[in-house]
């Protein structure tokens, strides 16, 4: 769960990223964080990573209180979350079973435990025969899938996704949203930063505009196809 209460964000260069903001996202919520450049969304995702320290206000996530947590903490609070990131941030010289592999063995998982699990991910994202191909010779979409079974592999409990369809073209952005929808309907919890509408519109869920720091729109919409069956009042 994330528990933000008149949480303010201010920079060394004196810009107040944050202001005052409060919210709760439950466990098992489909949330999109969306508003213009500069409106404060990175900020807060960095705020629930633990990148950034909130000025003030109160900050937990997943039961570490993060005004306070200590900094040899902080790689088991990330432990609690898949990240997903625009850029990928891939590993060229390892292969694709080798980049989703490398997210178990940091937290001491055994060979056998690796090989069922990354095959389990690579076959969720759809990337069965994939294991062995570099990044580099992927598609923007199979580089992002990648990514997204490398965020998947500890079975995190919160999925947070960084403008995951901003380097790929529309028709793969509907199918990484259409996956990312199957991991919420699993149980995960999964946080999206996106500026693109069109998809917010189409997959729902609950949205929250943020603009200048503050929120100015917390509501949960339905999807296109959920409006056009709803009866006219």
């Amino acid at each position: 769960m994330v528990h933000l209460e008149n949480v303010s964000k201010v920079y060394p260069s004196g810009t107040e990223a944050m202001k005052n903001v409060s919210l709760d996202i439950q466990d098992g919520e489909f949330v999109f964080i969306v508003g213009p450049s500069g409106a404060g969304k990175s900020t807060f995702l960095k705020l629930l990573i633990r990148e950034e320290k909130a000025s003030s206000g109160t900050v937990s996530v997943n039961g570490f209180d993060l005004m306070h947590i200590k900094k040899r903490q902080i790689p088991y609070l990330r432990r609690t979350m898949g990240i997903v990131f625009q850029d990928f941030r891939l590993i060229d010289k390892m292969n694709v079973f080798d980049n989703v592999a490398f997210a178990m063995r940091v937290t001491g998982a055994s060979g056998k435990d690796i090989r069922s699990r990354v095959s389990d991910v690579l076959a969720l994202v759809g990337l069965q025969g994939k294991e062995k191909s570099r990044p580099s010779e992927l598609s923007g979409g199979e580089q992002q899938r990648v990514s997204l079974a490398r965020a998947l592999v500890n079975d995190p409990g919160m999925l947070i996704a960084d403008e995951p369809t901003g380097n790929i073209d529309p028709e793969l952005s509907f199918e990484i949203m259409k996956k990312l929808k199957e991991i919420n309907d699993r149980g995960t919890t999964v946080i999206i930063v996106t500026h693109e509408h069109d998809l917010v519109k189409q997959f729902g869920g609950r949205v929250i505009w943020i603009e200048n720091g503050e929120i100015l729109h917390d509501k949960v919409l339905g999807t296109n196809a959920e409006r056009k069956e709803a009866p006219e009042e």
